[in-house]
C-alpha cells in the first residue's frame, strides 16, 4: 500500500479562513498531503485585522501533539503562531521527546498581516533559544528578520547579513523571504555557507492574506513527500506565487491567496 504523506502544523486559528490553521490544512491538502492541526490560540480575525485572540493552554496543546503523533504518525511539521514563551517552551519539548524534528519548518508568527501582533515581545527570545536550534528551516519574511537581529532588513543585500545571523540561533537553514522588496519578490535560502536565490513574477494585488503560513506549509508539505529542502522550497514558491496570482476578493481588507487555484481552473471554477 502506497504510503500517505502527513504533515501537522502547530498554529492558531484564523476564523476568516485565510491564514493560520485553516491555511495550513488547506495547503497541505492542495499538495496531496494528509494535514493534521494543534490549536495554540483562537483569534476573531478578518481580511481587515484581529480583533481578538484567547491562548490556549500549553498543557492542552501539548496533549493534541501527542494524539496525532502517537496514533498517526508525523511526516514533516510546521510551526506558526505560538503566542508565548510557555507555549513555546512546551511545543519545544514535545518536538524532542517525540522525535519529530527532522522535518520541522519554523514560521516564526510575530505580526498578522492587519500588523496586529501575533507573539508577545517577551517570547521571541524563547522563541530563538529553545525552538530554533530544532528546526531544519525558519522562514523570516523582512519585518520579522528584523525584529530576530535588531536592525532593520529592508534591502536584499541586507537579507544576507540577517540569514548568517539568523543561522547562528540554530536552524540548519534560514529562508530569509523577500515579499516585501520592491521589484521581483525574491527569497534568499542560506545553509550556513552558500546562498540560494528562489524569485518569481511579482502581482500586483491587494489578496495577500495567508501568504507566510501558506508559503512555510507548502515547504512541510513538500518535505512530507519525500522532497529535499531545496526542492521542496522551489514547489512552495511556484504554489505561493499562483496562490498570490488567483487570490481571492473577499472581505473589505486584504483578501486570502486562493489555495485551490489548480483545482478550481481543472473545474472551470473562477471567482474574479
Amino acid at each position: 500500500m502506497t504510503k500517505i504523506p502527513r504533515a501537522l502544523t502547530i498554529a492558531g486559528s484564523d476564523s476568516g479562513g485565510g491564514a493560520g490553521i485553516q491555511a495550513d490544512l488547506k495547503t497541505f491538502s492542495a499538495l496531496g498531503v494528509f494535514g493534521m492541526s494543534a490549536l495554540t490560540a483562537l483569534t476573531a480575525q478578518n481580511t481587515v485585522g484581529v480583533h481578538g485572540v484567547v491562548e490556549l493552554d500549553p498543557a492542552f496543546v501539548s496533549a493534541q501533539i501527542h494524539a496525532v503523533v502517537t496514533d498517526i504518525g508525523v511526516d514533516a511539521l510546521k510551526t506558526g503562531m505560538l503566542a508565548n514563551a510557555a507555549m513555546i517552551s512546551q511545543v519545544a519539548r514535545d518536538i524532542v521527546a517525540l522525535g519529530i524534528g527532522e522535518n520541522l519548518v519554523v514560521d516564526p508568527v510575530m505580526v498578522a498581516k492587519s500588523g496586529d501582533a501575533l507573539l508577545r515581545q517577551d517570547a521571541i527570545d524563547t522563541l530563538i533559544r529553545e525552538l530554533f536550534p530544532l528546526a531544519l528551516v525558519v522562514t523570516p519574511n523582512l519585518h520579522e528578520a528584523s525584529a530576530l537581529i535588531g536592525t532593520g532588513v529592508t534591502r536584499s543585500d541586507a537579507m544576507r547579513e540577517a540569514a548568517r545571523r539568523i543561522h547562528d540561533f540554530g536552524p540548519r537553514y534560514v529562508l530569509v523571504k523577500g515579499g516585501h522588496l520592491e521589484g521581483s519578490p525574491m527569497d534568499l535560502l542560506f545553509d550556513g555557507k552558500n546562498f540560494r536565490e528562489y524569485t518569481n513574477e511579482r502581482y500586483d494585488t491587494p489578496h495577500t492574506h495567508g501568504t507566510g503560513c501558506t508559503f512555510a506549509s507548502a515547504i512541510a508539505a513538500g518535505l512530507a513527500r519525500g522532497l529535499a529542502l531545496e526542492e521542496s522550497v522551489a514547489q512552495a514558491k511556484e504554489y505561493i506565487t499562483g496562490a498570490i496570482r488567483e487570490g481571492l476578493p473577499l472581505g473589505r481588507g486584504h483578501g486570502p491567496v486562493h489555495h485551490f487555484y489548480e483545482l478550481y481552473s481543472l473545474a472551470g471554477w473562477y471567482f474574479r
